[in-house]
């Protein structure tokens, strides 16, 4: 009796970790598209997302399922706003790129369905209010950098935005 496929959630990720490649091109898939939700690429020397569309058509079954993203371990300087097309994504690993403007950030507003999310070991966690700027942009997020976000995270995100949308006058007057 042949074995029936497994469905997209049970599938293993797609992993091409630690393989050298120029471009997003270079991948190519063994047997076909995977049914799978998950595609990692951390390690690869990535500099560019160009080519990502194409790519995971050919990679994936359903290119539109993705859920999980790791482009952690590259040369990523910004933040592609390919990655802002990827609606059902949500976990996106960006951890130990070159990323160095924390306003690169902003592009990821669009990704609603984002719920994890890692950024340390980029130049731009070290500005000053990182973690309550990034908080503030994606408050659907339930773990930022490997770390969970707490309610009293949340709650100090909503005091600093109520401040940080009052004029500057009527803040030094308080």
């Amino acid at each position: 009796m042949p074995s029936r496929p497994l469905p997209p959630e049970l599938s293993p990720p797609l992993d091409f970790s630690f393989r050298p490649l120029r471009t997003l091109e270079d991948l190519s898939p063994e047997g076909g598209p995977s049914p799978t939700l998950a595609l990692r690429l951390p390690y690869t020397g990535l500099s560019s997302l160009w080519g990502l569309h194409p790519t995971l058509q050919r990679l994936l079954a359903d290119p539109t399922q993705l859920r999980w993203l790791d482009l952690s371990f590259n040369c990523l300087t910004a933040i592609d706003p390919v990655l802002t097309t990827l609606g059902g994504l949500q976990s996106l690993h960006l951890h130990g790129n070159a990323i160095g403007c924390l306003s690169e950030v902003d592009k990821l507003g669009a990704l609603r369905q984002l719920h994890r999310l890692t950024l340390c070991g980029n130049p731009l966690e070290k500005e000053r209010g990182y973690r309550r700027y990034v908080l503030a942009l994606l408050p659907q997020l339930s773990t930022l950098d490997f770390s969970a976000v707490t309610q009293q995270e949340h709650r100090e995100v909503a005091v600093w935005e109520h401040n940080q949308s009052r004029p500057r006058a009527q803040r030094a007057s308080e």
